[in-house]
């Protein structure tokens, strides 16, 4: 495959059946296109269904779990991988950042090592400090234990990891969640410095400070669906679906307004549940 141009999301529906009972209806027929060149947030209250979109996107979800819908790569060529194909390719065309950083490295071991592992089982032709180069890592990394890196070069770190096998898809899950301010905008910039080499990046956030920038566009879930897509200035500047606008009155430059509607657990949540809607 040449390099992908878009990656499509199309009527996704996950269904997540628990054994005390009822069933997580974690995705509801979403629909979202990612762009190379431009940083995708996918953006949402805690439980609104983004890591499990992000986890299904990357093939780490069971595939009983996807009700309907489809995942699928576009190359410039034309050419389209559905997901099936695409998660046979994770770590080469897909690379992954999980959610949790400092925990997604075996704690014994130095990060050299580690991410030498990673480049040859995911067929890298980059040495572990050429991908420390890429995130502006400094190369001493390599010789300290996970538990010796910061947050932010934990995440970094991370990031390197899943550019390995050299992935024109990024997906990211939550990459600023256990850092500062200040560092989640260095994060972002590199998310977005990658975006700009003409991969497609999508990043999972409930963290809307820290968008910005002209070449970003966000979807907003709420309660397991998509209510909102568009350019990121565009979204936050003239939002278009009530809860896109209470989520951003809520937050503190905005006044802290509380969510005037409460959002419902997802077990056996009514197929066509709307937010605002009341659940008896």
């Amino acid at each position: 495959m040449t390099t992908p141009t878009t990656l499509d999301v199309s009527g996704l529906t996950v269904r997540i059946p628990l054994r005390r009972g009822g069933t997580v209806h974690a995705v509801t027929d979403a629909y979202l296109t990612a762009s190379a060149g431009r940083l995708h947030f996918l953006v949402g209250g805690s439980g609104s269904g983004k890591s499990t979109l992000m986890s299904t996107i990357t093939g780490l979800l069971p595939r009983s779990a996807v009700v309907s819908g489809n995942v699928s790569v576009t190359d410039e060529s034309g050419t389209v991988l559905t997901g099936p194909e695409l998660w046979q390719r994770r770590g080469r065309t897909v690379g992954v950042v999980p959610q949790s950083a400092m925990t997604c490295f075996t704690p014994v071991r130095r990060l050299g090592p580690q991410l030498a592992e990673t480049a040859r089982y995911a067929r890298g032709e980059r040495s572990p400090a050429e991908l420390l180069d890429l995130v502006e890592l400094d190369r001493s990394a390599l010789r300290r234990y996970p538990h010796e890196l910061s947050g932010g070069m934990a995440q970094r770190a991370a990031i390197a990891a899943a550019l390995a096998g050299d992935p024109q898809v990024i997906i990211a899950d939550e990459p600023t969640s256990a850092l500062d301010p200040e560092l989640s905008t260095s994060v972002v910039s590199l998310l977005s410095d990658l975006a700009g080499t003409g991969r497609i990046v999508i990043a999972a956030t409930h963290d809307l400070a820290c968008i910005t920038g002209d070449t970003a566009d966000i979807s907003v879930m709420c309660a397991s669906r998509v209510v909102e897509s568009g350019p990121a200035r565009r979204v936050l500047d003239r939002p278009r679906h009530e809860y896109t606008r209470d989520l951003l009155a809520a937050l503190p430059e905005n006044g802290l307004t509380p969510l005037p509607h409460p959002l419902p657990d997802l077990v056996d949540l009514p197929d066509d549940y709307r937010y605002g809607d009341t659940i008896v």
